[in-house]
């Protein structure tokens, strides 16, 4: 069998990939077992001397890497570059602090002679399925912390991003990683089940639909193994009368359309008080008619194609449907005529409660005004969905704010900034938005064995 990896914003074929058969599945799970055994032992100086190597490579061919990104699945070239130096960044900062979050913690026992402290150890392999929307990211998230916890890693990417896989690998393998310790294969999804069920598989992470999460959550669950999952989002975008109003324009169109639309803490809802909401859809609606469309290669370009034909079907399938339901649309939300998967940015208000722009995500740069009369409203209409991946709440008042930070349904609340992974945070979300974290310590520490020894 053979998977394509297609340019869409022009359509066309960029190369063909052969699949990799069961016997290549069996070969890289004995190859990881190995690996471990290798791994575990090794010095956590020489891993982090290795994950500087691939930080540096990732900076030496970014604009390789930049330019492969943004052929597979069309985000614009420079911020297809942005990832390649966040994924270096990631890599240096579990480089240089992966010895503390693995240091022994010792636990006070007053009035016991025992001593007692917390040991953090690798667990094994981890099986990465990972998605095409930040094609490097995603992967390099999950593989940096556990590659220097001493795990190692099998990746299942998307099957539009083939050449990302095979260029990550290829990454570790240059930095010095290079007893299997992380390997990529390109197989369909009808073979995660039975990686995941497998003995040598010790834990599986995934970030994609919801529909995935919960296949892979159940077949983990059945075999008794650690997930990760990080699923969609629906983020709420709030903006109270207090706000920095310019500020808050220009944080609500990059939130949305940055990614070319096409990311899971994008700010898809915005949430918009009564006293400022027309002033506010009149500024949005001119923004929104400022982007510039077309090649994700030119400096010019706003916004890039989606990244396949059926992805741009099913935005404007599920605006044409909202509409239907009774929205209004403000302006763009419509397919354009370019060879290419493109899909022109919009707004739609009037959002029926009933419609699929209301209950599910729309993957796509399309974003959902709605009004509210108090801060009561605006967080109870926040809250009133299935997921709670980010949020973001614009306001001066201190008060609001709190009450925000405290009430918001969410894996994290920004405020008047907007939502982003950092490697110095825990990412995730709550709800059909996914379970455990990512990144900083407690990420880390997701795959691995905490623990507890006692010494009488």
């Amino acid at each position: 069998m053979t998977i394509q990896s297609v340019n869409p914003a022009s359509g066309e074929i960029i190369e063909i990939y052969q699949t990799h058969s069961d016997q290549d599945i069996e070969r890289a799970l004995m190859n990881s077992q190995d690996a471990f055994v290798h791994q575990k032992q090794s010095k956590i100086e020489e891993r982090s001397v290795k994950m500087k190597a691939a930080a540096e490579i990732l900076r030496t061919r970014k604009n390789d890497f930049g330019k492969l990104i943004t052929a597979e699945m069309g985000k614009t070239l420079s911020s297809a570059i942005a990832e390649v130096e966040k994924c270096a960044t990631l890599c240096d900062f579990y480089a240089e602090n992966a010895q503390s979050f693995m240091t022994d913690e010792p636990v006070s026992m007053e009035d016991d002679s025992r001593r007692a402290y917390v040991k953090y150890l690798p667990i094994g392999c981890v099986f990465a399925v990972m998605p095409w929307n930040f094609p490097f990211w995603q992967v390099f998230r999950f593989a940096a912390p556990a590659l220097m916890a001493g795990n190692v890693g099998i990746l299942k990417h998307a099957s539009n991003v083939p050449g990302c896989a095979i260029a990550i690998e290829g990454i570790f393998k240059d930095a010095g990683f290079d007893s299997y310790e992380f390997q990529a294969l390109l197989i369909g999804s009808d073979k995660v089940a039975g990686i995941v069920a497998d003995d040598r598989v010790r834990a599986v992470t995934l970030t994609g639909s919801e529909a995935a999460g919960a296949a892979v959550a159940a077949q983990a669950g059945k075999m008794l193994k650690k997930s990760v999952l990080e699923l969609g989002g629906s983020d709420p975008f709030i903006v109270m009368p207090s706000a920095d109003f310019n500020l808050a324009v220009d944080l609500a169109i990059k939130g949305r359309v940055q990614n070319n639309g096409q990311t899971c803490i994008a700010s898809k809802r915005y949430i918009i008080h009564d006293d400022i909401y027309d002033d506010f859809k009149n500024a949005l609606i001119g923004r929104y008619e400022q982007l510039v469309i077309g090649d994700p290669m030119e400096n010019m370009t706003d916004v890039g194609p989606l990244s396949s034909e059926q992805i741009r079907d099913d935005v404007s399938a599920q605006v044409s449907a909202t509409i239907k339901a009774g929205a209004t649309r403000l302006c763009g939300c419509e397919k354009i005529d370019y060879k290419g998967f493109f899909y022109k940015p919009g707004l739609l208000e009037d959002i029926p409660t009933d419609s699929v722009a209301y209950t599910d995500e729309i993957f796509g740069p399309v974003g959902l005004l709605f009004r509210v009369k108090s801060l009561d409203e605006a967080i109870e209409l926040a809250n009133d969905t299935r997921f709670g991946l980010g949020s973001v709440f614009c306001s001066q008042d201190e008060a609001e704010i709190e009450r925000a930070v405290e009430e918001l349904d969410a894996g994290s609340t920004f405020i008047n900034g907007l939502t982003a992974s950092d490697p110095r945070l825990p990412f995730g979300g709550v709800k059909a938005s996914g379970y455990g974290r990512e990144l900083a310590a407690i990420g880390m520490r997701e795959f691995m064995n905490i623990k507890t020894i006692v010494k009488s």
